[in-house]
């Protein structure tokens, strides 16, 4: 044993002798059910610094299936007065990181943060909210908590983005994780299809009383993109059964979340699909026959909700588009738009009012542009459209089916999100944002995986198109050829 492995052995036995006197004389002292949640914790912590890639397991998982406390209000207006939430998976990442930081520490030839092309883009516009928050409150408008615990809640994202990169080894553990994401959505689908008697709009579990189908719309067509991407790479035929139950099990929670900005998703999603996809027939006759059939198969709620956006009886703060009138929450959303692009941004046009600074918009542009001005939401268009390029990128440059499956339906995903970012939050949102990073990472990684694999692996994978194209995998140990088809190859170091 090396003194890796055995350094990595010694730190969870040595935090759980640590931990073991005050943790059993303080649970005696609680509740059972107190109890049974601080000993749950307490494992978490242990299988957390004993393994990261088991960490990462419990993470997927915890995104949307993981319990959730809503602090109270940290301030006024809308935003804050939501309440910071606490969830499970933030405490797996603070576990993470440290776990992380400690191997770090022990291991100079790690390194802290592997580079890939991401890096700057979210390096600027994490400094430009950081900056419009701090500028917020020095002028009074951010509350400093409120602005702070936000600030760093959209920063959560891109650790999460890290720990993947930094953890992703092998082709085999990049499966293990598709699985992973696939059985979550599949858990939370059927939490979902549960609600549809209740008469109410489905959202996904322990989000409270009235929950965010608009969230859950949302997780649910970035893992339809998902499961697309596999089933049109797969060559297997029980693979594609599979994937085609678990695209049935998923739409049907999505029709029930009543989530407009998510039935507007799919169509670009669809187009995306077209578009990359080699299997363009297949997709040709699919849409054909999906919009041939969907006035007689789509649940009469999803044909009255969309219905209901232009024969809404006439009432006060209702617009006009092309003649048509359109509902009171959509012409809210036309209207937080307006104001905030002809009026309010102009106040302050380079860093804008600071996160929470501003009122609630659900919207993502506006908001970004409200919230940390135009350096903030130029900075975060150069993030998504790196994200695109690079994605694109690496699904033009793999052979092997897996990645490409994953690199398709990521591509494809990030389309439909930015279209359902119209008129949601959606690029700060917890349950949509953690799962993306996450693939983001894995998908982001593809060149770097690889990279390392041997000829000999490459060409059990690729098969004969493999040797037949462009090489993909260097054929000397340790070579930093660039992926083919990437825009702005990168090569695999550590910083």
């Amino acid at each position: 044993m090396n003194l890796q492995q055995r350094s990595g052995t010694a730190v969870p036995v040595l935090v759980a002798m640590v931990l073991a006197v005050p943790m059993g004389f303080a649970l005696t002292s609680m509740s059972l059910p107190a109890a049974l949640g601080v000993g749950l914790l307490l494992v978490v912590l242990i299988v957390s610094l004993a393994s990261n890639e088991a960490a990462l397991y419990l993470l997927i998982f915890s995104m949307l299936l993981g319990p959730q406390v809503v602090t109270g209000g940290l301030g006024e207006g809308t935003t804050l007065g939501r309440g910071l939430t606490l969830r499970l998976d933030d405490v797996l990442l603070v576990i993470i990181g440290v776990a992380w930081l400690a191997k770090t520490a022990l291991h100079k030839d790690i390194g802290l943060v592997f580079r890939t092309p991401l890096n700057h883009p979210m390096a600027v516009y994490s400094c430009a909210a950081v900056v419009a928050t701090g500028l917020g409150v020095i002028a009074g408008r951010v509350s400093y908590l409120g602005g702070v615990f936000f600030t760093l809640k959209y920063i959560q994202y891109f650790v999460i983005y890290f720990m993947v990169v930094n953890n992703l080894q092998t082709r085999k553990q990049f499966g293990r994780f598709v699985w992973a994401l696939l059985t979550t959505a599949a858990a939370v689908s059927l939490v979902g299809i549960l609600q549809i008697q209740s008469g109410r709009r489905v959202s996904a579990p322990f989000e409270g009383k009235d929950g965010e189908p608009n969230t859950f719309g949302g997780y649910l067509v970035l893992m339809l993109a998902l499961v697309a991407g596999l089933y049109l790479t797969s060559q297997s035929a029980r693979m594609k059964l599979g994937l085609g139950l678990l695209a049935g099990w998923l739409t049907l929670p999505l029709f029930f979340t009543l989530s407009r900005a998510s039935y507007l998703a799919i169509i670009p999603l669809a187009i995306a699909l077209f578009a990359w996809s080699d299997r363009k027939r297949l997709l040709a006759a699919v849409f054909a026959v999906g919009l041939a059939l969907a006035p007689f198969v789509a649940p009469q709620a999803v044909i009255d909700r969309v219905r209901y956006t232009f024969e809404q009886p006439p009432e006060e703060g209702q617009r006009r588009i092309a003649g048509l009138r359109i509902d009171t929450s959509a012409s809210a959303r036309l209207g937080s738009w307006e104001q905030v692009l002809l009026h309010d941004w102009l106040e302050h046009p380079l860093f804008g009012y600071g996160v929470t600074g501003y009122r609630f918009v659900d919207a993502q542009y506006p908001r970004t542009l409200a919230e940390t001005g135009l350096v903030g939401l130029l900075s975060f268009l150069w993030l998504q459209t790196s994200l695109f390029r690079q994605a694109r990128a690496i699904l033009r440059g793999t052979r092997d089916r897996l990645y490409r499956g994953a690199a398709l339906g990521f591509l494809c995903g990030l389309v439909a999100l930015t279209a359902h970012s119209l008129g949601t939050n959606t690029f700060i949102i917890v349950r949509i944002m953690e799962p993306f990073w996450f693939l983001a990472g894995m998908v982001m990684m593809i060149p770097e995986l690889e990279r390392r694999t041997s000829p000999a692996e490459a060409r059990s994978v690729h098969g004969p198109a493999w040797t037949a194209g462009r090489e993909l995998v260097a054929a000397s140990a340790g070579a930093t050829r660039p992926h083919p088809g990437w825009t702005r190859p990168w090569q695999s170091r550590r910083g």
